[in-house]
């Protein structure tokens, strides 16, 4: 790939692809849960240990990632991400018991851990600073595209086998790994710094106590995002007692609102906010909390109405941080350790998604209810919220 090609065409549309590759799996299993529970014998704590197993793996592996993305490249580590998400793609299709599910599981996190740090990296590296949370916010656009996917999948399960479906999502993401070779050829570029020491970048990074919290407040408003995703269908399902594809139908409604938003929200960023991040994603903090808490009042009959009004509320607002989150954490350090501080970051996040789903879980087998597991999931996002307005400074341009 020539070193003049525009990156808004020839790369970004890339990035873009990774992250529904990525994420397809994930909101496949997510979206299929009523019948993958039903074939596997799951109660609600055990499928919330589906979740934790997936972002507890993202977790270990991200500052690692973070650091292998600031020594190998863009190009390289995406295509080390992509065969690692097949594996874990077909281990799933295959697997026949809790078990094995969750070794299937882990490995995607594994794999998707390495995507995040290099697809921001590509974003500092090939866009300017006045565009860069639009940047961010369209290579984040694949997040909900593949959401949309994997919630199709929630209504394709009903006529093929789940497994079957995840063998066509391993297939997917192969055809995205071939495409992502044509980023290994890039040259580097001034903050690419190929020789720096792993572990040092790490060190330099945790000193920070202003990344320190941006990492806390990454795990607050995942706790909310993936305890909101983990939970849709089976709370559509169980409480509005929706059809299985109306169900899927409120996690496609989640991720199409969060496909404008990650867009939306990083050109208002860029433009209306002169390249601010941190008040933005306060406000949308705090409609996340509202949508949460308003949770409770979904029942059966019209109840479903409300429930799919509320997942377009909570699409457009706590599935939509990344991006401004992710342009913060690449902003708070210097260049050369941008990888290093997004692998970090994303450390919080990914433990925050870890920890939600079997808290919520846990909360509805003992309640026998959702009210409360919506509650707590609230409070968590106010905890965040209020650090990140209060605690946190946002860098100088």
């Amino acid at each position: 790939m020539a070193a003049e090609e525009n990156p808004w065409t020839s790369r970004l549309g890339i990035l873009v692809m990774t992250h529904v590759a990525g994420t397809i799996s994930i909101v496949s299993v997510l979206a299929m849960a009523p019948v993958i529970t039903h074939d596997l014998s799951l109660s609600a704590a055990q499928f919330g240990f589906f979740v934790t197993t997936y972002y507890g793996a993202q977790s270990v592996i991200s500052i690692p990632a973070g650091g292998l993305v600031d020594r190998v490249g863009v190009g390289k580590s995406l295509v080390i991400c992509h065969v690692i998400m097949i594996v874990g793609a077909l281990l799933f299709s295959q697997a026949g018991s809790f078990e094995a599910a969750l070794v299937a599981l882990a490995v995607m996190g594994m794999g998707y851990s390495i995507s995040n740090p290099a697809t921001a990296r590509g974003v500092l590296e090939w866009f300017p600073q006045e565009r860069r949370a639009t940047a961010m916010g369209i290579k984040q656009v694949g997040v909900p595209l593949g959401g949309m996917l994997g919630a199709a999948n929630g209504a394709l399960v009903t006529a093929v086998a789940w497994g079957d479906i995840m063998a066509g999502v391993a297939v997917l993401i192969f055809m995205n790994g071939v495409v992502c070779l044509k980023l290994v050829r890039l040259p580097a570029t001034g903050v690419h710094q190929k020789g720096q020491r792993l572990l040092a970048n790490i060190r330099e990074v945790m000193k920070d106590r202003n990344i320190n919290r941006l990492t806390f407040i990454n795990g607050c408003y995942n706790f909310g995002q993936t305890n909101f995703f983990a939970f849709l269908t089976l709370f559509l399902r169980e409480v509005a007692q929706a059809s299985q594809p109306m169900a899927s139908l409120g996690i496609g409604i989640a991720q199409a609102a969060s496909a404008i938003g990650r867009i939306g929200w990083g050109v208002v960023s860029d433009t209306i906010f002169n390249g601010r991040r941190k008040g933005l994603t306060v406000g949308m903090g705090a409609a996340s909390v509202v949508g949460l808490v308003a949770m409770v009042m979904v029942g059966p009959g019209h109840g479903v109405l409300l429930g799919l009004g509320l997942a377009l509320v909570l699409g457009v607002s706590i599935a939509s941080f990344a991006p401004l989150l992710q342009t913060l954490s690449v902003e708070s350090s210097e260049p050369r350790l941008a990888g290093s501080t997004l692998g970090y970051t994303i450390f919080g996040t990914q433990f925050g998604g870890m920890i939600g789903p079997p808290i919520f879980g846990a909360i509805v087998d003992a309640s026998g209810g959702y009210g409360a597991g919506w509650l707590v999931t609230a409070a968590v996002m106010v905890t965040g919220t209020l650090i990140l307005a209060f605690g946190f400074k946002e860098r100088n341009r």
